[in-house]
């Protein structure tokens, strides 16, 4: 998951944010489309900051693209945690998986039909604008025609991650019913499309030596490495099955308040436990962040006194923040779960902590699921007695 290092505010109710990784792309997009423009416009400050104006355009269009993914996918009760732009582009972190083949296809569709109708209005406009004044605005709004469908284009392409692999696994699975195997097809196609992607921008780069071959292998690359994951969090899924996070937490587990200090932790019955890392919560007991033994080595020993817990724990991330109903499989997927470093806290309806589930928990979840037991020991196991 990538995590917004820009907060853009909400749009529509979605939180949106960007990656520092798009402030390259808009650099590198203000550079391409300036040096086009000065090739038959001259090189000027107004040719510059229209060239800024496009690349900002472009972006405003690829965060169309990816609202609309996640005001469809609200309406069909979907959760949508954020809308990240980031160095290829955007893309909409759902909470959760569509519920059924209907859903997925038009959440997908929503995505491409967008940038479709914007590549409409940017040409419409360019045309408008042409017959009353000619320089680089109407050439910028015909690039950014241009560019909305090459991205309504592209991203139609038959391969998960993009919008295209998610309609090949909503079609597949509309007809098998099957939709393990029908997100197993469309990450395999996408793991062909980004090697593809990787030998013709490696071809370009050699025998043409056109710089762009880089980007292409840069999507390639991208595309491979996703579609890996994809792969792998299917198969997650299938073997949690219908697991709960209830089933797998521990209850009541030990938890330290934001307001002690090092100190007042060190000296607590907590350093007695078997456990590596903590859940921290306020006065309230709403948990607002995670704490290993490992975050207290960096810190002197004459400061543990006066340095409270909150400022050395680790804010706890929003998808590392569920109920106990979800599904094991979406939290495992959304959630990288360093083995004694990372926790997930399990809330109740108020947002207070009831539970935390593990690298540990997560592990032998699987392992015990693989073996057809059940996901969870209900009691404690306690040997037989047994005589030589």
């Amino acid at each position: 998951m990538l995590r917004p290092t820009i907060p853009l505010g909400r749009i529509a109710g979605i939180r949106v944010g960007a990656h520092w990784s798009a402030l390259v792309t808009l650099g590198l997009f203000t550079y391409l489309l300036g040096r086009s423009l000065t090739d038959t416009h001259g090189n000027s400050v107004v040719v510059w900051l229209v060239a800024a104006g496009g690349a900002a355009g472009l972006f405003a269009s690829l965060l169309s693209h990816e609202l609309a993914h996640s005001i469809v996918a609200r309406r069909r009760g979907t959760r949508v945690d954020v809308v990240v732009l980031w160095l290829l582009g955007g893309v909409s972190e759902l909470g959760d998986e569509p519920k059924d083949p209907r859903s997925d296809l038009r959440i997908a569709l929503a995505g491409p039909l967008t940038s479709f109708v914007l590549g409409i209005v940017f040409f419409g406009a360019a045309e408008l604008v042409g017959v009353v004044v000619s320089g680089p605005v109407p050439e910028t709004l015909g690039w950014l025609a241009a560019m909305n469908l090459i991205l309504a284009v592209f991203n139609l392409l038959p391969g998960a991650p993009l919008d295209g692999g998610r309609v090949l696994r909503a079609l597949i699975w509309r007809r098998t019913g099957d939709r393990l195997r029908a997100t197993t097809i469309a990450a395999r196609s996408g793991r062909i499309l980004g090697l593809a992607l990787l030998i013709l921008g490696g071809m370009e780069l050699l025998l043409v030596g056109n710089g762009g071959g880089l980007w292409l292998m840069l999507l390639g690359w991208f595309l491979f490495s996703a579609a890996n994951v994809e792969l792998a969090a299917a198969g997650l899924r299938h073997r949690l099955g219908d697991i709960r996070v209830r089933d797998v937490m521990t209850e009541r587990p030990l938890s330290v308040p934001a307001t002690w200090s090092v100190g007042d932790l060190l000296r607590s019955q907590i350093v007695h436990s078997d456990h590596r890392v903590f859940p921290v919560i306020d006065s309230a007991g709403h948990p607002i962040g995670e704490l290993a033994w490992s975050d207290l080595a960096a810190l002197p020993a004459a400061a543990r006194e006066t340095t409270e817990v909150r400022r050395v724990a680790r804010p706890l991330p929003p998808t590392a923040r569920v109920s106990g109903d979800e599904l094991l499989s979406t939290v495992a997927s959304q959630v990288v779960l360093r083995p004694d470093f990372d926790v997930v806290a399990v809330v109740d309806p108020p947002g207070r902590l009831v539970g935390v589930v593990t690298a540990t928990d997560l592990t032998l979840a699987v392992q015990r699921s693989a073996l057809g037991l059940p996901a969870h020991r209900s009691e404690r196991f306690r040997p037989p007695n047994t005589a030589l």
